[in-house]
């Protein structure tokens, strides 16, 4: 009994977990056991358990009178998050050239992009794709504690970069620039292939993800 509890919790924490990262649950959203189980076909043990684990993880936090929702994303979240990006996938970019490394790394960052013009259709799976894409890139430094940064960060990744495609950043465009982003990078030229990393996954996605309201 016990095993099916768990699995039936890990089923449950699933698809919150999911519904949250894909904008189904938005930020601010408030949430009850019993809307929950009820989306969800469970008992409340289950769904219980679900909510405690996505709390340790901070996505759904409560108040004094224990009224759950959904984490909110604040202007400073989205500040610090590309400010993030910008350090660590910046030095990176360096790194992939100056390591002589781009045209090995032009390869491996293909494969995340033809994954990424394969879920145009769907805005959550291409963000998810994309992630992986500019995981690809700090992938470099082949150091655990800057892939762990990312990974505790990967939710809020996820979902300011939905905000972003929302309110501006268009789909196919960027799977073009990052196809060019490709090319420039094959033939060594790192100004031309960073710059469309800036531009089009730094400055343009951190200005329209804080339109988002």
């Amino acid at each position: 009994m016990a095993e099916k509890n768990t699995s039936l919790a890990d089923q449950a924490y699933e698809k919150i977990k999911q519904n949250i990262l894909n904008l189904t649950y938005p930020p601010g959203m408030v949430l009850t056991e019993s809307m929950l189980t009820r989306e969800l076909g469970m008992s409340r043990s289950p769904v219980r358990t679900a909510i405690q684990m996505l709390q340790s993880e901070g996505l759904i936090v409560s108040d004094y009178y224990k009224s759950m929702t959904v984490k909110e994303i604040t202007d400073t979240d989205i500040n610090e998050i590309y400010q993030l990006r910008e350090l660590l996938e910046g030095a990176a970019f360096r790194l992939i050239f100056t390591s002589g490394r781009h045209e090995e790394y032009s390869y491996r960052i293909e494969e995340k992009v033809v994954r990424m013009c394969a879920a145009a259709g769907d805005l959550y799976d291409w963000e998810v794709a994309d992630t992986a894409m500019h995981m690809e890139i700090i992938s470099i430094f082949e150091n655990e504690r800057i892939n762990r940064i990312y990974e505790n960060n990967l939710s809020e990744l996820i979902r300011i970069g939905q905000y972003s495609i929302k309110n501006g950043m268009h789909i196919p465009v960027t799977n073009e620039n990052l196809k060019k982003m490709v090319t420039y990078m094959r033939k060594g030229n790192y100004e031309k292939a960073y710059a469309i990393l800036q531009k089009d996954h730094f400055r343009i996605g951190h200005d329209t993800a804080l339109i988002r309201h």
